[in-house]
């Protein structure tokens, strides 16, 4: 797994003009392919008037599924150049869907080509981005007489807490860089007096 992937902070739409052509970027995270192709279907939907609907997204924090469509364009003058963009900026679990607008002005290969790439471009630095990090997930079982205490540490030394689960003792989920397992492990045993359990779990990202 990658340690850590870039991706759009939050879905959203930027216009730019291009010699009297409207070109809108709708941006929009995307967990899995089926959701990229729902965002396309979406905005496919909204802007059935369109010239053109042409789309790219890159799916898996190493970018392992990258597909990209023209739309009736000339081919490789919009999907491509939106899909190198997006690569260029390392973004991952994205797609993209750029809706022109013709605006009488034929812009010629070379011109498309900076069109749609520059619309991704200027949309990712509009919306903004967000890294996530590879982590552990953890658990960790203590009693009620120390959990309070254990959680109050956790939260002050920034540990992602992201479940707490009360029953005949309580269960603590937490997120932990592979790097500080072992450190972990011992101030755990150093703070609950050894009483604590400790499980290691998969593999998952989070905000960095």
């Amino acid at each position: 797994m990658q340690d850590q992937y870039r991706t759009i902070a939050h879905a959203g739409v930027h216009e730019t003009e291009v010699n009297r052509s409207r070109f809108l970027c709708a941006l929009a995270p995307a967990a899995t392919e089926r959701e990229a192709q729902e965002f396309v279907a979406a905005v496919r939907k909204e802007h059935a008037d369109a010239n053109h609907n042409c789309w790219a997204y890159v799916i898996g924090a190493d970018a392992s599924v990258q597909k990209a469509s023209d739309d009736g364009e000339p081919g490789g003058t919009a999907g491509v150049p939106m899909l190198q963009m997006l690569l260029r900026r390392d973004m991952r679990y994205v797609v993209a869907v750029v809706t022109r607008y013709f605006g009488g002005v034929k812009l010629g290969a070379g011109g498309l080509i900076r069109a749609y790439g520059g619309a991704v471009g200027e949309a990712v630095d509009a919306l903004g981005t967000v890294t996530r990090r590879r982590f552990r997930l953890a658990t960790v079982t203590v009693d009620h007489q120390r959990a309070g205490k254990v959680q109050n540490d956790l939260r002050a030394t920034g540990r992602a807490v992201r479940d707490v689960r009360y029953g005949e003792v309580v269960t603590i989920e937490i997120g932990l860089p592979d790097a500080d397992v072992a450190a972990f492990r011992a101030w755990l045993a150093d703070a609950t007096a050894g009483t604590a359990r400790f499980d290691l779990g998969g593999e998952a990202y989070g905000d960095a």
